[in-house]
């Protein structure tokens, strides 16, 4: 019977099909000792890319600012003039994007009753049946209601002028 003084150094398996046990051979203590390369280039790259583009945003801000500088008596002395000309050409683009919208609703709308109508079926019919009867069922009710009230103020008209004889 072998005791573990028999077994050869670094041969222990611990009770696992695993191999041998953690930091027993050269590769897993290298691992541990090391830092892998390749997170020391995305680490590099990151950082490289970091400071170039806020880089390039700083100098995005000062050209800004350098223009905002320069135009900014521009702006005050043609100010009577464009600022009536922005809001004309806002009312302008917005006139004729919202014309351009309810062309574009009313063709959608034409085309889905088109479909409804030649019963192909578009999208949310099943809906539009749906309501139809509900307002249907509605209707007959709010009629049998009116008919019931009518008959009961009929009858307390009845009651009301043969007391009154």
């Amino acid at each position: 019977m072998a005791t573990i003084s028999d077994q050869p150094r670094g041969s222990y398996s611990y009770g696992t099909s695993y191999g041998a046990p953690y930091g027993t051979t050269y590769e897993t203590n290298t691992s541990i000792n090391n830092p892998p390369s390749r997170q020391t280039v995305k680490f590099i790259t990151a950082a490289t890319i970091g400071i170039t583009l806020l880089l390039l945003s700083g100098l995005t801000l000062t050209g800004t600012v350098i223009g905002l500088i320069i135009a900014t008596p521009l702006l005050v002395i043609f100010s009577p003039i464009l600022v009536p000309a922005a809001f004309v050409l806002f009312l302008v683009a917005s006139g004729f994007l919202f014309s351009g919208g309810c062309g574009v609703a009313a063709i959608a709308a034409l085309s889905w009753i088109y479909n409804y109508v030649s019963g192909n079926q578009p999208a949310g019919y099943d809906t539009l049946d749906y309501a139809k009867g509900y307002l249907a069922d509605k209707a007959r009710d709010v009629k049998e209601r009116a008919k019931d009230y009518g008959s009961y103020a009929q009858g307390r008209i009845n009651e009301a002028t043969q007391g009154a004889y």
